[in-house]
């Protein structure tokens, strides 16, 4: 027994020297980015490994999030990436910019040069210059090395708390994977304000107008509490600041920071919205898009109803509907390669085999399906779960899930039902009379007012605050006559 616990003392002593000569070793690898000035430790993503790193996660990104935009977008957005990127201190990197088919307003970079900007920043932004400030900053992110930084810091955090739990006797795995994750979940304050203050300095040197990034910015908190608003949320909504949080104090920060640059006033906005006019606003037909409480996707060739008062998501591989009395539609598609019915599809694959009674073969307008239903908890409130599977083609399935509070009345449950059988392909007239929404580029004609352009506004709720928001405006801002205006039609 004695000479056991010898044995555990000397391996765990072993354990934390090995881990503790590590730590000493990678300590010492740290070096004078030529951006900041400041010394960093990056050893764990030195830079001859960015370019590697951030081709394997390129190919990640656009797993997710599908083919990229091309043709004169692209490659205007192209142009402005590589005049900022003229403009950096680092001479090793080879920057690659891409605009990704999403309505999401964010923008990100990976390391190694690889700079996103998504179609939904695109038609919120107003000038080339604000563009150019959502490139600077993440280009600032890839000079500073944040990533690199993060992936550092956040492995040595994991190493640490294993030495803790080693001579501890705790769970060492899920400490360190909590310390980890925590860490490099998203940038620290600190690491936001550098490149913000890169993003400036790239920005004045490449000659746009360096109040732009604070001018971007104060349009984006406008338009992520009107997306809040309008979900019935207080705060803000899933977009580019979830992982770039946004205070007064760094709209501030950035117009201080550009006071210290000389005000060119270049801005190159009639240029920018020629070559935005007409891009697709909102989700396209490739993506699938709601139109009231329906949801309808021309390329794949379906559509469905969801209840009155729902709010529709369209997220990458889901359509989310959520209605205010708590229930929740989940909506997506799976595949099947043993291309069994519906309802052996539900019981053994999607239930993996669980007894599930009610389980039964149904017809949804002529296509073989299955439902089922069962109880459970969603963030501790009982609630009903029903399933349904529809075969699209043999192998194929759209699939409903719907979590339903345990006390909504007989008529929503009938709603839910007209839900399911609502579930339709469309016919080949519909698939092209469908259209996604456009934004358009309108000249304001003498007369007109902030009512009367945000009445050619073809999209729902407060049409005036929209026409603001999206043309970077205060409450208290005039049209002026001759000057081109962003509005979105069908």
């Amino acid at each position: 027994m004695a000479l056991g616990w010898t044995k555990l003392y000397q391996g765990r002593k072993k354990t934390i020297m090995a881990v503790s000569m590590a730590l000493s070793l990678s300590l010492g690898a740290c070096s004078t980015n030529p951006a900041t000035g400041e010394r960093q430790f990056t050893a764990l993503m030195p830079a001859s490994s960015e370019a590697k790193v951030g081709a394997e996660e390129h190919a990640k990104v656009e797993q997710q999030f599908g083919k990229f935009m091309t043709g004169d977008i692209a490659n205007y957005v192209n142009s402005i990436g590589q005049k900022l990127a003229k403009n950096t201190e680092r001479e090793d990197i080879q920057y690659r910019f891409y605009v990704i088919d999403s309505p999401m307003v964010n923008a990100f970079a990976l390391p190694g040069g690889y700079v996103y900007v998504s179609r939904g920043l695109l038609t919120l932004a107003n000038s080339e210059a604000e563009l150019a400030a959502v490139m600077g900053h993440e280009i600032g992110h890839v000079t500073a090395r944040h990533a690199a930084e993060r992936m550092s810091h956040g492995t040595l955090a994991g190493l640490g708390a294993a030495v803790v739990g080693i001579a501890v006797g705790g769970s060492a795995g899920q400490v360190a994977n909590l310390g980890t994750n925590l860490y490099i979940s998203s940038y620290s304050r600190g690491q936001e304000h550098q490149a913000d203050d890169l993003g400036v300095r790239y920005l004045s040197r490449a000659g746009y107008d360096p109040q732009a990034m604070a001018d971007f910015l104060t349009s984006l908190d406008a338009q992520s509490k009107l997306e809040a608003k309008e979900a019935g949320q207080s705060g803000t909504g899933f977009n580019y600041f979830s992982t770039h949080p946004l205070t007064a104090e760094r709209v501030q920060r950035a117009r201080g920071e550009a006071s210290q640059y000389p005000d060119t006033n270049l801005e190159n906005r009639a240029a920018y919205l020629t070559h935005i006019n007409g891009m697709t606003y909102g989700d396209s037909a490739n993506q699938g898009f709601a139109r009231g409480n329906t949801f309808y996707h021309p390329v794949m060739g379906f559509a469905f109803t969801v209840p009155e008062g729902s709010v529709i998501t369209n997220g990458t591989t889901q359509v989310a509907a959520n209605h205010p009395n708590g229930t929740v539609i989940l909506f997506d598609s799976a595949k099947d390669a043993n291309k069994a019915d519906p309802l052996t599809y539900l019981q053994r694959t999607w239930l993996r085999g669980e007894n599930i009674g009610n389980a039964e073969a149904i017809t949804i307008n002529g296509m073989k399906a299955a439902t089922a239903s069962f109880t459970g908890n969603v963030q501790g409130k009982p609630v009903t779960i029903r399933l349904v599977a529809i075969e699209w083609k043999p192998g194929e399935f759209f699939r409903f899930q719907m979590a339903i509070p345990t006390n909504v009345g007989n008529s929503f449950i009938n709603e839910l039902k007209k839900t399911t059988y609502s579930f339709r392909r469309l016919s080949e007239s519909e698939k092209g009379s469908i259209k996604a929404k456009k934004l358009i580029v309108l000249e304001a004609p003498a007369g007109a007012t902030v009512a009367s352009m945000a009445a050619k506004m073809e999209l729902p709720g407060n049409k005036q605050e929209h026409f603001l928001v999206l043309n970077g405006m205060s409450a208290n801002e005039r049209v002026i006559a001759g000057q081109p205006y962003k509005i979105v039609m069908d």
